[in-house]
């Protein structure tokens, strides 16, 4: 700034400065002549011949310093915007303007890569598997990337108000160290996650890692060995017993053999059954902290459901009543997962419903039920059969639970097709309500949003 300032009052002085080296020679040239020691003429001459030489110096000069205050004004504020080169017309001033240029170019190139630098920077963070978030000394966010958007688009303010998640944000700001926390978020469904907060200087990062799923492959093998040795035991036990007594009192029975072979068909039917949807179940609790984000259209996969299952139906003589229009909006949907929901919504009207009674199927818009936000979809599935009583309603979708354990082996229930039905509905953000009364029949409620963010 200040060689700027110097060179624009520079330029106007040397122009004086060489006009009065110019006005030297004059005077002499004069003198000489008014003595007689010299010609007018050749006086005259010399006098032009200096003039000129001071007047044209003096305006290269002032013209390079010009140009001079233009190159360090660039250097200072836009060194991209200059020439890779630059004409000066006293040799003294070029190997200066050289030099300059060369600066420029230098700091030129020196701006190109820190800006390609933090370029890629900060695509890295935003390209980041896990969420990484921006805090200022309150603990308010300044910047989030793509994946902290993601998981936790609604649901930052909740995770930024956990208690464990004050205090390390208190302790890496006191400590200036990174500070580690697990915590488990419980809204809107259960998540474990790995908080590390990273202070530098003001403003302070956090990084979280999801551990949810693995903590759900650790849960989900513990659960399925307690769950499948717990349901599987009876069946096991009832084969172990027929092939002892096949191999034993009834080998030469054939009419025993072949009631004994039909039960432990059944016994077998049954462990697969229970085996199957264990293992469903499990997926769906793995995924389940990971909202969908398919667009589904629901009236075109309902329609398929229910043609699927047509032969059922006439086979029970149980006919079901469809209302559904054709311009509900799309929803973020597994399809298979959605599939799994009311199929087994319907198949439990079925099973539960009255012999040659009727299932009702009926979609609305959100807004058309009041006890669920507006937007997305609600379905809803009731049958005429015997009810339940209000006490058990609480615990249907626990897992292996039943009203009538007698009847719900015998027609083929495993006790997870509601807690299958509960999962689903938790990973796709929606809500599930049960309404039934002995004697008059059950309705199950699904609202799904429009939104799962």
């Amino acid at each position: 700034m200040a060689a700027e300032k110097f060179l624009d009052k520079a330029w106007p002085a040397a122009f004086a400065f060489f006009l009065a080296l110019a006005a030297l020679p004059s005077l002499v040239f004069g003198l000489l002549a008014g003595f007689g020691e010299l010609h007018w003429q050749p006086a005259l001459l010399a006098w032009g011949i200096c003039t000129a030489v001071a007047v044209g110096f003096g305006s290269m000069l002032g013209r390079d310093l010009v140009v001079m205050t233009r190159l360090l004004r660039a250097l200072r504020t836009a060194p991209e915007t200059l020439p890779n080169e630059t004409v000066l017309l006293v040799p003294g001033m070029r190997s200066l303007g050289q030099e300059a240029i060369r600066l420029i170019h230098a700091e030129r190139l020196s701006r190109a890569r820190a800006l390609a630098s933090a370029a890629e920077d900060r695509a890295l963070v935003e390209r980041l598997p896990d969420p990484l978030l921006k805090l200022d000394e309150a603990g308010k966010i300044i910047w989030r990337n793509d994946s902290a958007i993601t998981a936790f688009s609604g649901e930052t303010a909740a995770l930024l108000r956990h208690p464990s998640l004050r205090e390390a944000l208190a302790e890496a700001m006191a400590s200036g160290q990174p500070v580690r926390r697990e915590i488990v978020l419980s809204v809107p469904v259960m998540r474990d996650l790995e908080v590390t907060m990273i202070p530098v200087g003001g403003p302070l990062y956090m990084l979280v890692a999801d551990r949810t799923r693995e903590r759900a492959l650790e849960k989900m093998r513990a659960d399925f060995v307690a769950n499948s040795s717990h349901e599987l035991r009876t069946p096991l036990a009832s084969l172990i017993g027929f092939i002892e007594t096949l191999r034993g009192p009834a080998a030469d029975d054939p009419e025993a053999q072949q009631r004994f072979l039909g039960i432990m068909a059944e016994q077998a039917a049954r462990m697969q059954r229970v085996i199957g949807d264990l293992l469903n179940l499990s997926r769906i609790e793995i995924s389940e902290h990971s909202p969908p984000r398919e667009m589904l259209y629901l009236p075109a996969l309902l329609e398929r459901i229910v043609a699927g299952m047509e032969p059922i139906l006439k086979a029970g003589a149980v006919s079901l009543h469809v209302d559904m229009p054709a311009d509900l909006p799309e929803i973020p949907a597994d399809p298979d997962q959605i599939t799994q929901l009311f199929t087994n919504l319907l198949d439990n009207a079925l099973k539960y419903g009255k012999s040659g009674g009727e299932i009702r199927l009926i979609a609305r818009p959100g807004g058309a039920d009041s006890r669920f936000a507006p937007g997305g979809v609600v379905v809803s599935i009731a049958d005429d059969g015997m009810g339940i009583a209000r006490e058990h309603i609480p615990r249907l979708t626990e897992r292996f639970y039943r009203v009538d354990k007698g009847r719900s082996r015998a027609i083929g229930g495993t006790g997870l097709g509601l807690a299958i039905v509960k999962h689903v509905i938790n990973r796709h953000r929606g809500r599930l309500a049960i309404e039934s009364e002995p004697g008059k029949g059950t309705i199950f409620t699904v609202w799904l949003p429009e939104r799962t963010g």
